[in-house]
């Protein structure tokens, strides 16, 4: 199998704390693009929830967390059409460039339009960008590292870091523009941070290799007509399923994760019946389906800091410091934070490790583990009235959900580029957003049973559950790595 497409070019000669000088353009464009999608949602859930009279939308906050799930599940789903423009029309990189500028485009849509208009067009421009430079973005990085070099998983863990820094300050400062001048004008912000990424990129986009403008498998111009049609009649679909009421409010959750689910199926029957995937590759996909399922029941958890820690930090938390009250979506940068002081850390042990660093199915299965001890840690403060948390406290706890991210979240991205066939090669990083769209979709819909009056049962189940099924993981991760066929 050539290997033409991991060698640098010129412009990748440079190191960057070790590896290939592109990596820091690329986590670049993320910061910011993280910087807008951030700071947007860290307002989402308040705008949707508040009154009218507060500048927000009056709805219900079961209604509002489960569309925040299900739109947050949308953006992830929405990988999979990113992924197929890239390997089959356009390649990644100009894939990435398009989306950039959609999520500009969306962003000036939630700042400039009222009501529901503007939410609904701001998101799904938003939605479609974000899952088309996701993919993109996380295979670029792929394409800078040659078969079996240890340093990739040090790699992403770098990109994880440089991203968390647009993921911190991005709900920082939109909170901040929020309080003083209104949800709009921080949605504003968002656009504002977008567009210096779009420009940043633009100077950049000439640096990458060949690979990342090559497409993979290209659909056959014979075949533009059929897809055209097929396209259409999705988007006609979906038209005729909101007009008639199928698709609504209340009923979005629901439909998303069912979308999720067979999306799977299909993508999976595509990948391991294709004549273009060879036994090896075949053994590695079916290796893939274990750590796919985990991963959904992780992000299930751990996107709940965007419903049920969002709620509790506006009804529960203390969050006065020094006679000021921080705004409750603030504590979007606290994850960030922690990313950005502790990502260094594991890479450092990753590479450090080598070839003796634990497999990918046992750092799911301890990613599994430390998000169970996570939720189980909500119970000694259930139970109390407003301003009853300490702000220390939840900022503990989510210094557990950041070690469980980085057991799992890099190393997926990592692990989904290596066990990736040739012709599948960004679409089986969409594979992976993809169980994070089954997660965060559910994640949704399980903010939907939870209640200041059921939080021990609630935290309780969820932590156990967590548990066991990572420690059943591990006890698999033999068995699972005899199917990945050398791949760590």
């Amino acid at each position: 199998m050539s290997t033409v497409r991991n060698q640098p070019t010129t412009g990748l000669s440079k190191s960057f704390f070790g590896h290939p000088r592109m990596l820091a353009d690329l986590f670049s464009v993320e910061l910011w693009e993280r910087f807008s999608f951030y700071g947007m949602q860290a307002l989402l859930l308040y705008y949707m929830i508040y009154t009218v009279q507060d500048g927000g939308l009056g709805f219900e906050e079961a209604t509002a967390a489960g569309l925040v799930g299900a739109y947050g599940g949308g953006v992830y789903l929405s990988t999979i059409l990113g992924a197929w423009i890239a390997d089959r029309l356009l390649g990644s990189e100009k894939v990435l460039f398009y989306s950039a500028i959609l999520i500009m485009f969306g962003h000036i849509a939630l700042a400039a339009l009222p009501g529901v208009a503007g939410l609904t067009v701001g998101l799904v421009l938003v939605g479609v960008g974000s899952g088309g430079l996701k993919a993109n973005a996380s295979s670029l990085v792929g394409t800078l590292y040659a078969p079996g070099d240890e340093r990739r998983d040090a790699g992403f863990s770098i990109f994880y870091m440089g991203i968390n820094v647009g993921a911190l300050l991005g709900p920082l400062l939109t909170n901040l523009v929020w309080a003083s001048y209104g949800f709009h004008l921080g949605f504003g912000l968002a656009a504002l941070g977008m567009a210096i990424g779009l420009v940043q990129y633009s100077t950049t986009r000439k640096n990458l290799p060949a690979a990342a403008h090559t497409v993979e498998n290209p659909l056959p111009r014979a075949q533009y007509r059929r897809w055209a049609v097929i396209g259409a009649a999705g988007v006609a679909a979906v038209i005729l399923a909101i007009v008639t009421g199928l698709l609504n409010a209340g009923s979005l959750a629901n439909v998303m994760a069912y979308a999720a689910i067979a999306a799977t199926i299909a993508y999976f029957a595509v990948i391991l019946s294709s004549s273009k995937v060879s036994p090896v590759e075949r053994r590695r996909v079916y290796s893939f389906i274990p750590l796919f399922v985990a991963s959904a029941a992780f992000w299930s958890l751990f996107q709940q800091q965007f419903t049920v820690v969002a709620l509790y930090s506006e009804s529960r938390l203390d969050r006065m410091i020094f006679g000021w009250e921080m705004p409750p979506g603030m504590v979007q940068s606290i994850n960030p934070i922690f990313i950005i002081l502790f990502a260094g850390v594991f890479a450092a042990v990753w590479t450090k490790l080598g070839s003796r660093q634990p497999s990918s199915p046992v750092k799911f299965g301890l990613g599994l583990v430390v998000m169970g001890i996570a939720f189980l840690a909500f119970i000694p403060f259930s139970g109390g009235g407003p301003n009853s948390t300490p702000l220390l406290a939840l900022a503990g706890i989510l210094l557990l959900f950041t070690w469980a991210e980085l057991f799992l979240s890099p190393i997926g991205l990592s692990v989904a580029t290596k066990l990736a066939p040739e012709a599948f090669r960004t679409q089986t990083v969409a594979l992976f957003f993809l169980s994070i769209s089954l997660g965060t979709t559910v994640s949704g819909i399980l903010a939907g049973y939870y209640s200041a009056d059921n939080e021990v049962p609630y935290f309780s189940f969820s932590g156990i559950t967590a548990i066991v099924l990572g420690a059943a993981l591990m006890a698999a991760a033999p068995a699972i790595r005899k199917l990945m066929s050398g791949v760590r």
